[in-house]
């Protein structure tokens, strides 16, 4: 835990992610990601030297009209004092049922993030911490560059005028197989996704496509990264909007 605290702090700080009287709601899906997430902040407000405050929202699907288990989140936030807010939704409803949506990844993301938004204002945050990792970034890069020819990824930190909210992304540092390890030697509960489309996506092909392109370019994934700081794409260099 202390090797993905250390990269999550080094995330923060490089791109002022937290203020003193933020307040920040961690979207919990119940994955691996946003539960290392949310314990890594948990942890980094016991002694980081500015002030903020922690919730957590789950917008849970309705998997075929049943709502899942969130009991062992539920223990960790009342372990930590931290506010959890389980929000019912229809997204499996209106997106698998009704709309029979042939790629549903893209129409699911769009209505969750409206939900988290509005859920987040409700709450009283500035802030929403979201589990994107190192990994998520380099796959996201290569994926709008072949499908679109854009040379852009997601923000480490972006601003929603509409909302008056920031995102946050802390475990960008952090490669998927340091939060796997993290997971698996603390023993941190995790709520399997009971989506359809899980692992059916274009981006486990991708990320599979990486994974051979390392064996002949090692370190692929930093370089990605590396690539996209020096050349401040997405706002990944450090300028004003950082």
């Amino acid at each position: 835990m202390q090797k993905l605290l250390s990269l999550v702090r080094a995330a923060v700080e490089k791109y002022n992610m937290i203020e003193d009287g933020d307040k920040i709601a961690v979207c919990v899906s119940g994955g691996k990601d946003s539960m290392a997430l949310l314990l890594c902040l948990a942890n980094l407000k016991r002694f980081y030297p500015k002030q903020f405050e922690l919730c957590a929202i789950t917008l849970d699907p309705y998997f075929n009209g049943e709502g899942a288990d969130y009991s062992e989140i539920q223990k960790i936030c009342r372990e930590y004092n931290i506010e959890y807010l389980i929000k019912p939704t229809e997204l499996y409803h209106i997106i698998f049922e009704v709309r029979k949506e042939s790629n549903p990844c893209s129409l699911c993301a769009r209505m969750r993030r409206g939900l988290l938004h509005d859920t987040a204002k409700e709450m009283g945050c500035n802030k929403i911490a979201l589990g994107h990792h190192l990994d998520d970034a380099a796959e996201t890069f290569l994926m709008n560059l072949f499908s679109g020819g854009r040379a852009e990824c997601f923000s480490p930190v972006s601003y929603l005028s509409r909302k008056d909210l920031y995102m946050i992304r802390p475990l960008i540092f952090a490669y998927e197989s340091d939060i796997e390890r993290v997971v698996n030697k603390e023993n941190i509960p995790i709520v399997k996704s009971r989506c359809p489309a899980d692992e059916k996506t274009h981006r486990e092909e991708t990320k599979e496509l990486i994974k051979t392109l390392e064996k002949k370019y090692p370190a692929l994934r930093a370089k990605i990264i590396g690539a996209m700081q020096t050349g401040n794409i997405s706002h990944w260099g450090i300028d004003e909007n950082c």
